[in-house]
């Protein structure tokens, strides 16, 4: 299939068909036992296997080229992803809510508990080894819903550490309302999770400044900075999904023909370009220098320079989004 070509659909795809397998398992924990804790993490696995189902989905939209009405692409379908699956971890927490109120005013009996901590204790070992993984390759391959997933399964798996932990005292001490305050805990961490996935993904629709980018373009440019770059300035970044959009205002010297500003521009964007793995699209504007801009130019052997050489400017991750020219104080 051309959908498992790349890397990344192949692990949302193995994410997929991992999770369907242990909903199984913990549906049947819990038809062995009764436990509206493993009820619990039942549920939030039918939203592992409907969130990698989308999510999958999404991968493929991500992978398709531009066209005439996409020209961004579609990687910002991947937050779209990630902000449904948390919408799915908040609607799986409220349902464990109603479910943990309603076994306090109905009480029943709990089943076979060993037998249920052993399944849940075996698809939480398979949960946080994949979840890692999936984690792992989001950050290498930069897609934010394999993160998301792996997130998602970490998060599952620590619900089933507590769950294990919980109805194995429920074992040993016959407690039986630890297993109904258990599932009221989980829902609630459950409920925080998926709103700060929800956030997450609602920011980076809204192109939300993403410091960790930012920070990583200031340092490339920092440790190749040219002597004719004499300033850059309002430098934008925009993701979408693996691929990058980054944008600025690079000085150079007003006395240069277009001929070799064009090619300090594209060696700019070649510099760029290296310090990323995935596809970057760059635009850059060149801006003519003034006379101020002498203080801190290292421009060689210049025939207009009206001012000594005083101090070079820092580029940092402050100053390089502002929309205006660095001047050095006298």
């Amino acid at each position: 299939m051309t959908l498992l070509k790349q890397p990344k659909t192949r692990w949302m795809a193995l994410s997929l068909g991992v999770s369907i397998i242990l909903l199984i398992l913990k549906f049947t924990a819990f038809a062995l036992t009764n436990s509206t804790a493993i009820l619990t993490d039942a549920l939030e696995s039918i939203v592992n296997v409907i969130a990698s189902a989308f999510a999958l989905y999404s991968l493929y939209l991500a992978g398709l080229p531009r066209d005439q009405n996409h020209p961004y692409g579609h990687g910002k379908v991947e937050y779209l992803s990630s902000g449904f699956e948390g919408a799915l971890i908040l609607s799986a927490g409220l349902v464990i809510i109603y479910e943990a109120v309603l076994s306090f005013l109905e009480p029943h009996p709990l089943n076979d508990l060993g037998w249920g901590v052993g399944l849940v204790a075996f698809t939480t070992a398979a949960n946080a080894l994949l979840g890692y993984a999936l984690v792992r390759q989001g950050k290498k391959m930069e897609s934010a819903a394999l993160a998301a997933d792996g997130h998602h399964l970490l998060i599952d798996s620590v619900s089933s550490i507590v769950v294990v932990v919980g109805v194995g005292l429920v074992l040993l001490t016959g407690w039986l309302w630890l297993d109904r305050a258990l599932a009221l805990v989980l829902a609630l961490f459950i409920i925080y999770n998926g709103w700060s996935l929800v956030r997450q993904s609602v920011g980076r629709l809204l192109d939300e400044t993403d410091a960790p980018t930012i920070d990583r373009v200031v340092t490339v440019l920092n440790a190749d900075r040219q002597p004719n770059w004499i300033d850059v300035h309002n430098l934008r970044v925009q993701k979408y999904g693996a691929d990058l959009h980054i944008d600025c205002h690079l000085t150079l010297p007003y006395y240069w023909d277009l001929a070799k500003t064009h090619e300090e521009v594209h060696r700019f964007e070649e510099t760029l370009q290296t310090g990323f793995a995935s596809e970057v699209e760059i635009f850059v504007h060149a801006d003519p220098c003034l006379q101020e801009c002498c203080h801190y130019c290292h421009v060689a052997n210049c025939p207009v320079r009206a001012h000594e050489f005083v101090r070079d400017v820092i580029w940092t991750a402050e100053n390089l989004p502002l929309n205006q020219k660095h001047f050095v104080p006298m």
